[in-house]
């Protein structure tokens, strides 16, 4: 150990997980303070690595986290996340942001104040690559004074924010790709509660926990989409057919049109959702590439329509990856059995049931033999805790004709998955 050198320790102890740890390694000797003081390039305080911080009062915590930043140089990466420490003081925060400013450039920060400190204005115009804020306010976003020229990824996480700040912040970061919004409290001037964002280099958009009217998001480089856990009366996606993978979970939408898009999709993956499947396939249909497609507890508003394996076949000829939740609803069979056309590139299936019948052995039976190239299959269920002597029966002889069924089908790989 004596030979490495300190460049290589200062790297060793930016891989540690919290500052505490650092600050011990570092009083291994003289030579591994001198990395602690010159080469160390990440820090992390985090309230919940170590539940002392909980005990110590805020002031103490303060001086603390001030001495083990002011006794580095050239720190690239800080996080600070302080949930359950109390309420720290303003102008001690600045210090800290002031400091190291000039060489961060990854930044993770969830620290109350107060008064409440404008992160913008301090880190804005530096080399700034990766911004996560928490738990904090933004006001008043200038982008041509809190310009971002160097920062790719940008999360928000319960922060208060207007729609006209969240669109001229997204304005400030011209270099932006990735975007995370986790239940942001958008204040909206007008009765509609409305967010237009535009952004012409962002690839990647997370959105959860969210509860809009309208919701318009115009980019041209798209690539990945995920809405979770969101309440929106419209959601429109305005790009030019970047996107490839898209997935929607637990997601109530009445207008969903991210129709200009889809030409290049690869992934989609839509869970906990109610759709209107014509208007969704006439979505979806062009996406010739699909190479995987998801549907589960998915809930069909047409009533009368289904989808058949035969649409899917021949709609999506390079799919590989296919995942259907059986379910059986007024006589009518979600994903039937109707037509003649093989899957013939899908090589893992999954399937799935809410509750469980007979038609459903026969279901993955006629599903085994669209799949001529298949190499693996996993079958998930639900199993409640009290079950009946019937609902027994069934699921034993589920199990006894799955058995059956897969000597038929030696080659593939089977496994289940029960909740």
């Amino acid at each position: 150990m004596e030979h490495l050198p300190v460049e290589v320790i200062g790297n060793i102890l930016s891989h540690l997980e919290g500052a505490r740890d650092v600050v011990i390694a570092s009083a291994t000797c003289r030579k591994w303070r001198e990395a602690y003081r010159k080469h160390l390039h990440t820090l992390a305080f985090n309230s919940n690595d170590w539940p002392a911080y909980c005990d110590i009062s805020p002031i103490l915590l303060e001086i603390l986290i001030t001495r083990t930043i002011f006794q580095t140089t050239g720190l690239q990466g800080l996080s600070i996340l302080m949930d359950d420490a109390g309420e720290f003081t303003a102008s001690t925060v600045i210090a800290w942001l002031m400091y190291t400013r000039e060489t961060l450039r990854r930044l993770f920060y969830n620290v109350p104040t107060s008064p409440n400190v404008n992160i913008l204005a301090i880190c804005g115009r530096q080399k700034l690559e990766m911004l996560a804020v928490a738990h904090n306010s933004i006001t008043g976003v200038e982008p041509n004074f809190q310009r971002f020229p160097c920062l790719k990824s940008l999360s928000l996480s319960h922060v208060c924010i207007s729609a006209l700040d969240l669109s001229l912040l997204l304005t400030a970061c011209p270099k932006l790709e990735s975007l995370e919004l986790v239940d942001p409290e958008i204040a909206i001037s007008d009765a509609q509660v409305t967010v237009e964002l535009s952004s012409p280099t962002l690839k990647s958009i997370y959105v959860e926990a969210i509860s809009l009217d309208k919701f318009i998001l115009e980019t041209d480089s798209i690539e990945r989409l995920h809405l979770r856990d969101c309440a929106l009366e419209v959601f429109e996606l305005i790009g030019k057919g970047t996107l490839k993978y898209f997935k929607i979970d637990d997601v109530s939408v009445i207008h969903l049109d991210i129709a200009e898009t889809v030409d290049n999709l690869e992934v989609v993956d839509v869970s906990s959702f109610t759709i209107i499947w014509t208007r969704f396939y006439q979505m979806i249909s062009r996406s010739s590439k699909l190479r995987k497609l998801r549907l589960w507890d998915v809930t069909f508003d047409d009533y009368d329509e289904g989808i058949d394996l035969e649409t899917i076949a021949v709609c999506f000829p390079q799919l590989k990856h296919l995942s259907l939740c059986y379910e059986l609803r007024d006589g009518l069979m979600h994903y039937g059995l109707q037509g003649s056309s093989n899957l013939e590139n899908v090589t893992v299936l999954e399937l799935g049931w809410t509750v469980i019948n007979d038609f459903f052995s026969h279901w993955v039976e006629e599903l085994l033999k669209r799949c001529p190239n298949l190499k693996k299959i996993i079958i998930f269920g639900v199993i409640s805790e009290a079950k009946s002597h019937e609902e027994c029966q069934i699921l034993a002889k589920f199990t006894s004709s799955i058995v059956r069924l897969m000597r038929k089908y030696m080659h593939v790989e089977v496994q289940f998955e029960y909740e």
